[in-house]
């Protein structure tokens, strides 16, 4: 027997696990253009936490969708406590707080998290994300890169679907 939470992941995900290949080209643009997501945890029930933000992210170009944060976020303590569920947003909106709901217009995706460990993926994240972002890169990038190397920030691996 299906459970609601099981009914509300599987309708949600619906539209991204019926188009064929894979994502909708206009959410791999979305993916592709975007500087920011919106995310916010799932909680057991399915519904959404009380936690939402705009992020920087590394889109992988398949399935796969990356964020640096600090090792005590939401977002990071969130996939501690075994919320590895999580609903984003693709677009830029302004900050959640200000957006209203207007980041609901963008394209919407399940994704479950886990973090990132891997030096070597780190590192070609770290890559991305610095011709991403390269106005902020010489400030944020050290950030990162040395947050991670110090364990005062974490890298997730958010997957699609």
């Amino acid at each position: 027997m299906l459970t609601r939470r099981q009914t509300l992941i599987g309708a949600a995900t619906l539209p991204v696990l019926s188009a064929i290949g894979g994502l909708p080209d206009a959410t791999k643009e979305a993916l592709e253009s975007s500087r920011l997501i919106y995310l916010t945890p799932l909680k057991s029930d399915g519904t959404e936490s009380a936690c939402k933000g705009e992020v920087w992210f590394s889109y992988d170009g398949d399935m796969g969708i990356h964020v640096v944060t600090q090792y005590g976020a939401w977002r990071a303590n969130a996939i501690r406590k075994g919320m590895n569920s999580a609903r984003i947003w693709v677009g830029e909106y302004g900050v959640w707080t200000s957006a209203g709901d207007s980041f609901r217009q963008g394209p919407e995706l399940m994704i479950s998290g886990v973090f990132e460990t891997d030096p070597e993926i780190q590192r070609g994240v770290l890559n991305r994300m610095g011709g991403k972002y390269s106005d902020e890169w010489g400030v944020w990038g050290p950030r990162f890169k040395n947050g991670l190397a110090d364990n005062s920030r974490v890298m997730m691996r958010y997957t699609i679907g």
